[in-house]
């Protein structure tokens, strides 16, 4: 078991480090000075992924691959979601920040909002599933607890995908004074929200 998490690390640990929607969210939101949210988000995201590692080592989540109906609905919902996010981000404003409570600004719905928001981002994903499907299973080793075994494979992801996202909101954090001009804000959602369209035009496009 020792090493199949130290190989599942290294593979998951690649695709953490990629840059994609999760990391741009993250960003966007802590950049924002929205830390809590920022966290909501992370938080989401992750609970997205356990949710979907724990699916697939319990055998649901193949249904995806199996059902071509299931797997179109999903994406279809998906698709929306993320044009929908990322015309709200095209849309938004932002007012000139109080400096006296400068961790109010923008707040946008607190913790709750960035879980909710990342937790859907990664569920409305039908690739993350197929991922789980196609990659969980050769780790578990034979003998092992299939459900138990693909719950704390899955850990390790949720993990390092934690690590690097207090990385990312760090950066943003040292960025934040330099960047709370609204000006620079709207551009910084502009550019997030063409990313997000973009990945919800890739979903559509994608087989």
């Amino acid at each position: 078991m020792a090493g199949a998490l130290a190989s599942f690390a290294l593979v998951v640990g690649l695709l953490t480090l990629t840059p994609g929607l999760d990391t741009a969210l993250i960003l966007r939101t802590a950049v924002l000075g929205r830390r809590r949210q920022a966290w909501g988000v992370v938080l989401g995201i992750q609970t997205g992924t356990l949710i979907w590692g724990t699916a697939s080592a319990a055998g649901i989540s193949v249904l995806l691959t199996a059902s071509r109906l299931g797997y179109e609905a999903l994406r279809w919902t998906g698709v929306c979601y993320l044009l929908w996010t990322g015309a709200r981000m095209l849309r938004s404003r932002h007012q000139q920040p109080d400096p006296e409570h400068p961790e109010e600004e923008g707040t946008g719905g607190g913790w709750w909002a960035g879980w909710r928001r990342g937790t859907l981002t990664n569920l409305l994903n039908p690739k993350v599933g197929v991922f789980y499907v196609a990659v969980l299973p050769p780790f578990i080793p034979a003998g092992a607890p299939h459900l138990a075994a693909g719950v704390l494979l899955t850990s390790v992801h949720v993990a390092e995908g934690l690590l690097w996202s207090a990385v990312l909101i760090a950066f943003a954090r040292t960025l934040r004074t330099r960047l709370r001009r609204p000006s620079v804000r709207r551009l910084l959602d502009r550019a997030t929200g063409v990313a997000v369209l973009g990945f919800g035009a890739k979903l559509a496009l994608a087989d």
